[in-house]
């Protein structure tokens, strides 16, 4: 009855506030005015994020970041130095200005803001702002989306998808690998402050591309002996990876899809970065039962990836990410519970995932094969 008294308030309260009349009593009324603000303006940041996005994908093309990192420079200098009036120039730069991302100087200078030089210092994030490109083309009619065309920019972009669509030319997989490593090293950063690998022997890294995260992980256990698993096509890198950073003798690379070979034995941990969100779940399940039988007994499981909050939503996991590979129309971002429900079908114990550092990177998920 509680539930139902509560939902009718709700219900009622919704109705009201939904009333135009209502909207212009509530911005002048002194009790609610400033939370009818807050609210016209969160709406409003809402409505033109789309701008937003475009202004950071004309400021990365333009390769302003870069061009100031030497000095303030106006709209003059860099309009005539890229061919753009400077009259529209001083518009991306304010807008720029705007979003935090420069700052106005003296003398109608522009120059980097702190957020500017970070983006700069960020593995990959300009390469993945101008892959967007693709992704937004899909969003241009997202209802359409929804309802699911037969092709996407995205899927077409990633014809790879870990052999979902057989053969994959060396320059695809060239493509993905570039993307792919330069991004898997913060991921690898957090996942390693959240999940710790002590006392485990051999980690294999199923689709573990060009070793990025296995890079990352020997540099932080020296002794640890390591396993590389993926397609043939993604992992002729990974050797010279190693060999420059000293680990030639620390790991082995087997090349082989999940979908249709065995898993190599003998390593005592598991991990799965940014690998299930890839794919449906018949063949997450099907993946998490090889990863099963893979595993000794008392062998554990690290699944690290972009998730969904379930019931709590989150805005990069159930916005960016669930419609990231929407588009791709291959997986879906799941919740911490669900993937947590498919580890348990699959067999597996104690599972556990800790609040994340930083969800719009990563999420970490553990689970043991039990004894």
């Amino acid at each position: 009855m509680a539930a139902e008294a509560a939902g009718w308030r709700g219900g009622w309260i919704n109705r009201l506030v939904a009333r135009p009349g209502f909207q212009r009593w509530a911005s002048d009324f002194p009790l609610t005015r400033a939370r009818a603000r807050r609210d016209g303006a969160a709406l409003f940041d809402v409505v033109q994020g789309f701008v937003k996005s475009q202004v950071l994908m004309a400021m990365v093309e333009l390769d302003l970041f870069r061009r100031l990192r030497a000095g303030p420079m106006t709209a003059d200098d860099l309009g005539h130095a890229l061919d753009i009036p400077a009259d529209r120039m001083q518009v991306l730069l304010q807008a720029g200005a705007a979003l935090g991302l420069l700052k106005r100087k003296r003398g109608a200078r522009f120059g980097l803001a702190r957020q500017g030089a970070a983006l700069m210092g960020v593995p990959g994030l300009e390469a993945m702002i101008r892959h967007h490109r693709a992704f937004y083309r899909d969003l241009e009619d997202p209802v359409a989306l929804l309802r699911g065309p037969d092709r996407t920019e995205l899927s077409e972009f990633w014809p790879y998808v870990f052999g979902a669509r057989g053969d994959v030319a060396l320059d695809v997989a060239q493509t993905y690998s570039d993307l792919m490593a330069q991004s898997q090293l913060l991921v690898a950063q957090d996942t390693l402050r959240s999940a710790s690998l002590k006392g485990v022997t051999r980690l294999l890294d199923v689709g573990g591309g060009t070793g990025a995260f296995l890079e990352a992980v020997g540099r932080a256990y020296p002794r640890l002996e390591m396993t590389l698993f993926d397609l043939p096509q993604v992992v002729p890198e990974a050797s010279e990876r190693f060999a420059r950073a000293g680990m030639a003798d620390r790991v082995q690379i087997q090349s082989g899809s999940f979908r249709v070979d065995a898993l190599p034995g003998g390593s005592d941990a598991i991990s799965l970065i940014r690998v299930l969100y890839d794919h449906s779940d018949s063949t997450v399940q099907a993946l998490l039962e090889k990863v099963y039988d893979a595993l000794p007994a008392g062998g554990r499981l690290l699944i690290s990836e972009p998730m969904g909050g379930g019931q709590t939503p989150d805005i990069s996991g159930d916005v960016y990410f669930a419609f990231y590979t929407m588009a791709m129309q291959t997986g879906r971002a799941r919740s911490a519970g669900e993937i947590s429900d498919l580890c348990r079908a699959a067999g597996f114990e104690d599972i556990q995932s800790p609040n994340p550092r930083r969800a719009y990177v990563t999420r970490v998920l553990t689970a043991v094969k039990p004894g």
